[in-house]
């Protein structure tokens, strides 16, 4: 083996990407070799996921788009922008319906949540604490979604797993809420805040599931 063959075997072994110098497994997500190089693909992931999802109903495309683009990175597959692009127009198709729903939904519990508040209704401690769940619990449901989405499955076959899905990993179902609730909380603390918060919870998507199998 010449020089720049080990070269390349010691990146390999490192990434875990390809055959290792010693004797031991290969890595589970072998794209994240770097931390530098690692989160500026988040930051890139939640830059898409923004421009894709400006319009809001395009954010269940954007998100599941995402969520497959860092997914084919940690598994150091091809991860070009295109594909990224590529699924986004593919998930639109049942997506736009996904987003209009997300959306109505969302804006008839905040605006429970806004009359709570003015102390217009009766019980508004009680109705501002569900329409806040609600909200959580629509954008927990919505990550869940993304996270199944597949060209071949569809947003029915997605959205028709969330229960499942909940149900077989209630701890991670927690997980995804706290997620969803950290999304919400940079956007309020800061707008440009969305981008890192939108990359780190198609991070989170990938990795709450897979801390069962450690």
């Amino acid at each position: 083996m010449n020089r720049a063959e080990l070269r390349a075997a010691r990146r390999d072994d490192v990434s875990g990407a390809g055959p290792t110098l010693e004797d031991r497994p290969r890595s589970r997500f072998p794209g994240k070799a770097g931390a530098f190089a690692f989160f500026g693909e988040v930051l890139t992931t939640g830059l898409l996921i923004v421009a894709a999802g400006i319009l809001v109903v395009t954010l269940p495309a954007a998100l599941a788009a995402g969520v497959r683009h860092l997914r084919r990175y940690l598994a150091a597959e091809g991860s070009p922008v295109r594909l990224f692009w590529r699924d986004f127009i593919a998930a639109l198709r049942g997506g736009l319906v996904v987003g209009l729903a997300v959306v109505l939904l969302s804006a008839v519990l905040a605006l429970d949540v806004a009359l709570a508040g003015s102390g217009a209704l009766p019980g508004g401690v009680v109705i501002g604490a569900v329409g806040w769940a609600g909200l959580v619990a629509t954008a927990t449901a919505l990550l869940f979604a993304a996270a199944a989405w597949t060209p071949e499955r569809g947003w029915r076959g997605a959205v028709r797993s969330i229960p499942s899905a909940a149900a077989a990993d209630p701890i991670g179902a927690l997980y995804l809420a706290a997620t969803a609730f950290f999304v919400g909380l940079s956007a309020w603390m800061l707008v440009p805040l969305i981008i890192p918060a939108l990359g780190c919870a198609a991070l989170a998507v990938i990795a709450i599931p897979a801390r069962r199998t450690t």
